[in-house]
């Protein structure tokens, strides 16, 4: 099976640029053309939060129109940006967020790898969250599968990553999570957004990652004082590759022209 993720759109539909640099319903686009082009193509998408920079009816509607463009099926979760009733207004009829509930969390279940998408969002925070109530649902969903080969889909990922002004805005619940996952050796990742970079660590007893921005990156910046900034890297998504055995293997994938495929061996007349 192959899957991807892209994550932090932050997208503006009023004709305005991001951070007056940055055009996001192109950035969008292009990470469309560069999904539909992928050759073989992934058999599903996860939108892993922040699809909107601030949420109106008309930002998610140009987001669904975009999101449609994609030629396999795309599943969104909430990030700190969005908002729960709009994003059920736009993507309701597709039938795999819930009806009920305070919370976006479903599951995806027709495919030979489990997805358990999570609503981490504490409306008005910056962090995220795991409440008992959320951790409760985790349990009982990977409760009733304890064999099948799972992965755990959010927005906030819940590990310190030496990026100061990210980790200023805490987990809420971090520790009761992991341990949540570590009973659960099924779960064979964790991904998440929001970081704006590709970081691996391990955790609960599994591997829990981010993914590249497909707008912009958030700088690499280790030293516990810096200030909150971005660098325009290219964008990227993730590509995941998982087989029965040997599990998941991911790629960052660059979006942009970077010039035909060059052959090591040359050829001879």
């Amino acid at each position: 099976m192959i899957f991807a993720q892209i994550t932090d759109f932050h997208l503006k539909s009023d004709g305005q640029l991001f951070k007056d640099e940055l055009d996001s319903v192109a950035t969008l686009k292009a990470a469309v053309r560069h999904l539909n082009g992928f050759d073989p193509r992934p058999d599903l998408v996860l939108a892993t939060g922040d699809l909107v920079y601030e949420p109106d009816e008309r930002a998610y509607r140009v987001l669904r129109e975009l999101l449609d463009e994609l030629e396999m099926p795309v599943y969104a979760i909430p990030g700190n940006h969005d908002d729960r009733d709009m994003m059920l207004g736009t993507f309701g009829d597709l039938g795999y967020l819930p009806r009920d509930g305070e919370f976006l969390h479903y599951t995806i279940e027709d495919r030979p790898l489990r997805f358990i998408a999570l609503d981490t969002v504490i409306p008005g925070s910056v962090g995220g969250e795991m409440c008992p109530r959320r951790l409760a649902w985790l349990e009982d969903r990977l409760a009733e599968e304890p064999g099948r080969p799972t992965v755990i889909v959010m927005h906030h990922p819940p590990f310190v990553t030496g990026l100061g002004f990210m980790d200023k805005h805490a987990f809420a619940g971090a520790a009761a999570l992991e341990a949540v996952v570590r009973r659960h050796p099924s779960v064979e990742r964790l991904l998440a957004g929001h970081l704006h970079r590709d970081i691996h660590v391990r955790w609960g007893g599994t591997i829990a990652s981010t993914s590249a921005s497909i707008v912009f990156q958030m700088s690499l910046d280790l030293n516990q004082g810096a200030a909150s900034s971005f660098v325009l890297e290219p964008p990227a998504c993730s590509i995941f590759h998982w087989t029965e055995g040997t599990g998941i293997a991911d790629y960052t994938s660059p979006i942009g022209d970077f010039g035909p495929r060059r052959t090591f061996v040359s050829q001879q007349p």
